[in-house]
This record gives C-alpha cells, sequence and structure tokens, in this order.
C-alpha cells in the first residue's frame, strides 16, 4: 500500500511540469517544418535604410555617470 501511495505523490509532483512541457505531444514536426519554411525573408536594404534614419546623438551616453562623482570643473592656471 506505501508503494502505491508514494507512486501516486511522486505523479502528482511531475504532473504540473509535464502539463508545462506540452503533455506527450512532442512528435508533431509536421507543423514545425511547415513553419520554418514560411519563415520571412530578411531585407537587408530595408533594414540598413531603418539604421540610417536613427538619429545621432548630440552628446556621448555615459551609462557609468551615476556611479562616478561628478568631475570638478578645471582650476584656470
Amino acid at each position: 500500500m506505501r508503494i502505491v501511495l508514494i507512486a501516486v505523490l511522486v505523479w502528482l509532483v511531475a504532473w504540473p511540469a509535464q502539463a508545462q512541457m506540452g503533455g506527450g505531444r512532442r512528435f508533431r514536426g509536421g507543423d514545425q517544418r511547415s513553419s520554418e519554411l514560411k519563415k520571412p525573408q530578411i531585407d537587408e536594404g530595408a533594414y540598413k535604410a531603418a539604421l540610417e534614419r536613427i538619429p545621432e546623438p548630440k552628446e556621448k551616453y555615459d551609462p557609468w555617470s551615476g556611479a562616478r562623482p561628478s568631475q570638478p570643473d578645471k582650476k584656470q592656471k
């Protein structure tokens, strides 16, 4: 009786993980192959045109500006 109870408890613990992983429907390769064939082609010209439309920043960005203390003004001699 204890072995059956332990087996049922192990199954109950593993059941949510099986539900998250698809529940044994791993062998549906036909759907996956057709979706790989229908991937859109990358348009290099459109990609480069989009990069050119990004404006250049007026001042350089410093990601560490909050971690460093501000630099004092240079003293005149």
